[in-house]
């Protein structure tokens, strides 16, 4: 596994709607409709959404069921070269988990005012305590990311 890769930008649209696809799936399952692809080499070698409500597990959040299924994928705890995309800024548990696993690259969607620390609740990647630094880009497709939550909750509520 190569430590850094290039970063190719071309494909990023494309992944991201990936990552709303696993949305749309976990949504219809009930759960919270937030999705994460993650990419190696042009590969996606991890998918995955929401499900602590099925799972019976708290930490089942989009991007750690993606990080997990790529580490097991290419049967490394690591994953240096790689690129999440995820449907909403992650969580403090999820930025974490990105740290740890060495992700180079995350792309997010949608803003997440109450518990995103990418940049809405702080800057965790930021932090000079970390001994990784990973690259971020918001926003993208972040008007369908939205609309997607939106949707969900406003029918949750019409329930």
């Amino acid at each position: 596994m190569s430590r850094v890769q290039i970063i190719d930008r071309s494909q990023d649209e494309r992944f991201m709607r990936e990552a709303l696809a696993m949305a749309t799936q976990g949504a219809e399952l009930g759960e919270v409709p937030v999705g994460a692809v993650l990419v190696y080499e042009g590969e996606i070698v991890g998918r995955g959404f929401n499900c602590p409500i099925s799972s019976r597990d708290p930490s089942a959040h989009a991007e750690m069921v993606a990080i997990r299924g790529a580490a097991e994928a290419l049967d490394n705890y690591r994953l240096p070269g790689s690129t999440l995309y995820v449907t909403l800024e992650p969580c403090s548990m999820c930025a974490g988990l990105i740290v740890h696993a060495r992700i180079q690259r995350v792309v997010y969607g949608a803003s997440e005012p109450k518990a995103g620390v990418v940049e809405s609740r702080g800057e965790f990647f930021a932090q000079e305590f970390l001994n990784h630094r990973v690259l971020v880009e918001g926003g993208l497709l972040a008007a369908e990311c939205g609309a997607t939550l939106s949707a969900f909750f406003k029918a949750r509520r019409g329930a």
